[in-house]
């Protein structure tokens, strides 16, 4: 868990990582390059890149941004016509260098490695049953697990990744790169993303579509829940490890995670955070002049509803993109300094105004307070508190770092005493069924929104009779 204090300027829930993949084009290493610099917004703790030229893997990370771990000289060295590649946020497991993908297998039966999207809710179970049978484990995330799963199943290599699956519950969406093959994973819930295009004379695969734009890929379709797809030689081939499945994509992949230019299960991220704020606006009555959003994940939905109410949309919030993540306030004073060094509200726009403030999550409560203070301090006379989403009132064990009721600030809070706590004029949130309107896919995974839970929870039960 993330010390307190970092919360003043992170200050908003994250998801655990990015994954990409190159398969069969030149500059593999370059363009994963690429593609993880525009999902660094998944994952900033650490970032790492294995490739591959056909019969060797190299691997190459560290901790830090995309940009503090790779330059012209490290991606040179990396020749290789095959790679994958990670950006990481811990949920499970700590920041040590062993838990910084890709993690490598070296194996009398061949070397591989992966990277993994999403959190194993069995893991505890697995583990223990594991390290019994004599596994020996470097790190501590759940995805090294994954791996010793595979290699204790029978049969070839796309039956043993898919003996593994069955045996994990929870969300996961990883690729995983032997020397002349590649395999992209989803869990049969469908909670994470994981799309496949075309790249030259190969294919790419990615966490969000917005990386196939800046790679100059096509994209052809999502991979789906409970889907093996194996890219080698003889071209890509689909296995499926299990007829049960569901697709349950996490409702913050649309509200918050997503770069709004991504695209998930054929509906673009933008689209749906507009139309959530268009439904805000229509069952709203509030008196007001301005329409502000919270940037970035935000600013779609202040859009919507702006469009909607009839109210002018104005930018009264500058987010500040060079705060180094890892700046320490040891003091309330350098606190309330570190989150004005990160956001800073425009005066001239605010002052004398009555603020409709659209944000997309209430998760602790501390940010919220913080930027309404802001506004006020900025000569705002108001703030109207607008959430592009359900109260945020359950754990979530897919790979948010949210694992206890006590992290949020709905589960002990109702909406007045929620309100009266951020200093807010008004607080109006969505409904989970005006959710489901904004984004019409095939089903949403609402867990952190109803506490309904799409998995068994094995280990975790405990922790949700802590409320």
């Amino acid at each position: 868990m993330k010390m307190e204090n970092e919360y003043f300027l992170n200050g908003k829930i994250h998801e655990e990582c990015g994954v990409f993949g190159v398969y069969h084009v030149s500059s593999a290493a370059s363009l994963s390059y690429f593609g993880l610099h525009a999902l660094q917004h998944r994952g900033q703790e650490a970032a790492g890149i294995a490739t591959s030229d056909g019969q060797n893997i190299k691997c190459i990370k560290g901790k830090g941004l995309i940009t503090e771990v790779f330059n012209t000289e490290t991606i040179n060295k990396m020749d290789g016509i095959h790679a994958i590649g990670h950006v990481r946020y811990s949920t499970d497991g700590g920041n040590e260098i062993e838990n910084v993908q890709p993690i490598m297998v070296r194996a009398h039966t061949g070397h591989f490695g992966a990277v993994h999207n999403g959190q194993i809710v069995n893991a505890s179970e697995l583990k223990e049953e594991l390290e019994n049978l004599g596994s020996i484990f470097q790190g501590s995330s759940d995805s090294e697990i994954m791996l010793h799963l595979i290699q204790r199943e029978a049969g070839t290599f796309v039956e043993k990744i898919m003996g593994a699956c069955r045996k994990m519950e929870g969300a996961y969406a990883f690729i995983i790169m032997t020397k002349d093959c590649m395999y992209a994973v989803r869990d049969k819930n469908g909670l994470r993303p994981l799309s496949l295009a075309f790249l030259e004379d190969g294919y790419c695969i990615s966490s969000e579509t917005c990386a196939f734009d800046i790679v100059g890929a096509k994209f052809i379709r999502d991979i789906e829940p409970g889907e093996v797809v194996r890219i080698a030689s003889d071209g890509v081939k689909s296995f499926h490890y299990t007829d049960q499945v569901q697709h349950k994509m996490c409702a913050m992949e649309y509200i918050y995670f997503a770069r709004p230019d991504s695209s998930i299960e054929g509906i673009n991220v933008h689209t749906s955070r507009r139309h959530a704020g268009m439904l805000l606006a229509k069952s709203d009555d509030v008196e007001a002049d301005i329409v502000i959003g919270v940037p970035d994940s935000s600013l779609s939905a202040a859009i919507g509803y702006s469009e909607a109410s009839g109210l002018p949309y104005e930018i009264g919030l500058i987010k500040n993109r060079y705060v180094g993540r890892t700046f320490i306030q040891p003091t309330q004073k350098q606190r309330e300094r570190g989150v004005r060094m990160k956001l800073s509200a425009i005066s001239s726009i605010v002052s004398g105004k009555r603020v409709v403030m659209v944000d997309d999550s209430i998760v602790r409560g501390t940010t919220s307070r913080r930027i309404v203070k802001l506004l006020k301090d900025a000569g705002a006379t108001e703030v109207h508190v607008r959430i592009a989403s359900a109260p945020f009132s359950s754990p979530c064990f897919y790979g948010v770092d949210t694992s206890t009721y006590e992290e949020l600030i709905s589960a002990r809070m109702d909406v007045d005493e929620l309100c009266t706590y951020i200093n807010a004029d008004t607080l109006k949130f969505m409904t989970i069924e005006q959710m489901r309107e904004a984004i019409p896919t095939q089903d949403l995974c609402v867990s952190c929104f109803s506490g309904q839970y799409p998995t068994a929870l094995f280990s975790f039960q405990k922790v949700i009779k802590q409320k």
